[in-house]
């Protein structure tokens, strides 16, 4: 007899429907490898579009056209609740949760142009919000001029976002950030024509639409007395000694002192005293390189503590890839350029500890957890088009945050399983990782990247988990969702799990690209999409568990 329903069933023995193929019955859709998940809605995308981007592609979507694809998602909510979506691009902005702020910037300016009139207006209203610094501004203004001209809202949204700043930030912003992406504050003042307030703003305003430098700002203020202080160092041949002093005197930053002063050790010293922790964590090669940082120096006890500082990480808004970038390129000794400089021990352990402490305390589920790292070919592109950080990297770091908060955790690394002897692997294509969050990070993370890779099936994890009869409550993947290979569905296989087991058991998918597809069934209650470096998912993740 003919078994028919290994082709064709709506329990769990349709396990035997393959990756390959859709599940019978349901809405899933072809992913970019051939196999096939269900569409995130708009809306999920949107989100992951916020935290990850589509700098650099992904391993099977080039980056244009995945840019394109996200924008077009974002355009569908804009043309269907443009309101929200400027809501939620302030809440993401503004928590600090996506690493970099580029995202928000464009889907503001997308709703600034493609909205209706009550979009156009929230979105230009917002700008100050999630444009904080001069250069976000002048990347708004980039991205703005694809969907829309210079009509009056947007020259009283970007007039308030000059004239709205005391004249001493107004003068830092102006200095600090003078030109980025083509856009110069010459530029978007000679357009916006704000109304100075004061003379004081006036001064300031005349200065930058000169492009400054030529003739002295005359003043006593604290905002003039900044400018003449930067100008100086630039007009005049100014020794370290005396750089340093005015660095001092008037908080200067590092963007506005001249690349010939920042070769001395000195000059760095004196910007380290008030440097932004950001700045902090950027500039951490050139002041090794120029021997200010050290072993035993009191410089790099003062680096390892405010690096270290959780109050201070996050006030910052310093997100964990940030710090992850920070301690791969610092531990390696060795960036683009040709110069390097020997990483200060004291420093790495301080970096390794922030990527932790940036995430924020994570109240534990308790429960049993499995932890699968997505180790196949094509998570080695490139997260957030980040060089040196692969989302295969990403995942062994964010999966790390879950292990040091819940104790009964195991670690899986997994490709595929028969089809993994195609590229010189063996066994079941699913590794078991004896890695411990007390490891330093860049080892774990470097332990994950030695791996073999190969095709992707999702469902290894849980058809292992089954086969082994390992108890768990919460399977969490960490994966591009790109999954082709097994002879099951990943949501079946947790199905059966479940029956056979009588475990209740959950499932985390944590999308580490932003492409449309997720292995979580939305129809299931328990399963959950979150998506990769989002700095609040490691909670998510506990409270759903919980």
């Amino acid at each position: 007899m003919m078994d028919y329903t290994r082709y064709f069933a709506t329990r769990f023995r349709a396990m035997l429907t393959p990756q390959s193929a859709p599940i019978p019955g349901s809405a899933q859709v072809r992913n970019s490898a051939g196999g096939y998940a269900w569409q995130l809605t708009p809306w999920d995308r949107l989100d992951r579009f916020l935290v990850l981007g589509s700098e650099g592609g992904t391993y099977y979507t080039t980056e244009r056209a995945l840019t394109a694809e996200n924008a077009r998602s974002a355009a569908a909510c804009i043309a269907q609740d443009g309101p929200r979506v400027v809501a939620r691009v302030v809440e993401m902005s503004e928590s600090g949760r996506a690493p970099g702020n580029d995202p928000a910037l464009f889907v503001l300016a997308m709703a600034a142009g493609l909205g209706d009139e009550p979009t156009r207006a929230a979105a230009l209203a917002a700008l100050t919000r999630v444009a904080r610094t001069g250069t976000h501004l002048l990347h708004w203004l980039g991205f703005a001029g694809a969907f829309r001209g210079w009509g009056r809202g947007v020259r009283r949204a970007v007039s308030a976002w000059y004239t709205e700043r005391e004249p001493r930030e107004l003068a830092y912003q102006l200095l600090k950030y003078p030109s980025r992406d083509g856009w110069s504050h010459r530029d978007a003042l000679r357009l916006a024509h704000p109304r100075p307030r004061s003379q004081e703003q006036q001064a300031l305003f005349r200065r930058a639409v000169a492009r400054g430098r030529g003739e002295e700002v005359a003043g006593d203020t604290p905002a003039l007395a900044l400018v003449r202080a930067a100008d100086g160092l630039h007009r005049d041949s100014a020794a370290a000694p005396q750089a340093a002093a005015a660095i001092r005197e008037h908080r200067l930053t590092w963007e506005m002192v001249p690349n010939r002063l920042l070769a001395h050790a000195e000059v760095w010293e004196a910007l380290l005293e008030s440097m932004p922790l950001t700045a902090l964590i950027r500039n951490l090669a050139a002041m090794t390189r120029v021997g200010l940082i050290a072993p035993g120096s009191a410089a790099a006890a003062q680096v390892a503590a405010r690096v270290a500082d959780a109050d201070a990480l996050r006030r910052a808004r310093v997100h964990p890839v940030r710090v992850l970038s920070a301690l791969r390129t610092y531990a390696r000794g060795k960036g683009r350029g040709a110069a390097g400089w020997a990483p200060v021990a004291s420093v790495v352990d301080a970096l390794d500890a922030a990527f932790y402490l940036a995430f924020g305390a994570v109240v534990p589920s308790g429960r049993r957890t499995l932890l699968a790292l997505d180790v196949s070919g094509s998570m080695l592109a490139n997260v957030l088009g980040l060089q040196g950080i692969t989302c295969r990297d990403a995942s062994a770091a964010m999966a790390l945050v879950t292990a040091a908060t819940e104790p009964a955790h195991q670690f899986v690394a997994f490709t595929a399983g028969p089809y993994a002897s195609r590229w010189g692997a063996t066994g079941t294509g699913l590794t078991p990782l004896a890695v411990s969050p007390r490891q330093r990070l860049d080892d774990v993370v470097a332990a994950v990247s030695g791996l073999p890779f190969g095709g992707t099936d999702c469902a290894l994890p849980i058809t292992e988990a089954l086969r082994n009869r390992w108890a768990v409550d919460t399977f969490v993947v960490y994966t591009d969702n790109e999954t082709w290979a097994g002879t099951v569905h990943p949501s079946q296989a947790l199905r059966e799990y479940r029956e056979r087991m009588g475990i209740p058991a959950k499932l985390v998918v944590v999308g580490m690209a932003s492409n449309g597809f997720s292995i979580a069934d939305p129809e299931d209650a328990g399963m959950l999409d979150v998506v990769g470096f989002d700095a609040a998912a490691p909670q998510l993740i506990a409270d759903f568990a919980r």
